[in-house]
């Protein structure tokens, strides 16, 4: 079985899983091809080779013309649903969407339907959102795991106004799964990074055995004196052979 796991030292961010997906295989020109099964106009990706600490990872930037763009879920979710992407593609999309609405409709105290997405909502969180599962299905892989996440610590200026770390709708999102935090003052999970891993993640913890084949690094923006990428691990479910009875 064909698995992966996300090694989050410095946590997890939209831009930053794509990063360490386009990293492990899938390029550039793949992804941007089936973006453009998206009705999206008025953005351009392109990748780039960072170092942090001399370690190189994939910057993933998107240069957005639109402007103050604010959808609800149904707008996201016909969107995705009118497009011609994969089905499969398609269903975590929704479903990573429908976990940002939630949390945000419990944090606001509003209805799901009536949620505005602001910067989760903007054209940067859809595609990297669609853009993750695409190159997740074109990986192969089966079975996704991921490390316990840091939490980081102090505030962060969002379109609500200044926010404790980790932001509100982040830890409705990580609900139920392995936390930590140290001594770094920085956000370190987003809420679209939180959304898309709690959707496609199958357990969290350590590496589970495997043969690995591939290592892809994910930078992040925000420089600091820790190595600010994700490391994805892509291989194969080692199982040990059974001994035979004698």
């Amino acid at each position: 079985m064909k698995i992966a796991y996300f090694d989050c030292f410095s946590g997890i961010a939209g831009d930053m899983i794509l990063g360490a997906l386009i990293d492990s295989g899938p390029n550039i020109s793949f992804l941007k091809k089936e973006l453009q099964k998206l009705d999206l106009p008025g953005y351009k990706i392109y990748t780039k080779q960072v170092k942090y600490n001399e370690i190189t990872g994939t910057d993933v930037t998107i240069d957005i013309e639109e402007t103050h763009t604010h959808r609800h879920l149904s707008d996201i979710t016909h969107l995705i649903e009118q497009s011609r992407l994969d089905v499969d593609v398609k269903k975590l999309s929704k479903q990573t969407f429908y976990s940002l609405a939630k949390a945000e409709s419990k944090v606001h105290n509003t209805a799901i339907e009536k949620v505005h997405f602001h910067e989760v909502g903007a054209v940067d969180a859809i595609i990297d959102i669609v853009g993750s599962m695409i190159c997740i299905k074109k990986l192969g892989v089966e079975k996704i795991y991921c490390s316990p996440l840091p939490m980081g610590k102090g505030f962060v200026k969002c379109s609500h106004g200044i926010l404790p770390i980790p932001a509100p709708a982040t830890v409705e999102l990580v609900k139920g799964i392995p936390v930590y935090s140290d001594e770094r003052k920085q956000e370190l999970v987003t809420p679209t990074g939180a959304a898309i891993i709690t959707t496609i993640a199958y357990n969290f913890g350590n590496m589970p055995l495997m043969k690995i084949s591939k290592i892809g690094y994910g930078s992040g923006k925000t420089k600091s004196e820790y190595p600010n990428l994700l490391r994805l691990y892509v291989g194969d479910l080692y199982k040990k052979n059974k001994r035979k009875n004698d």
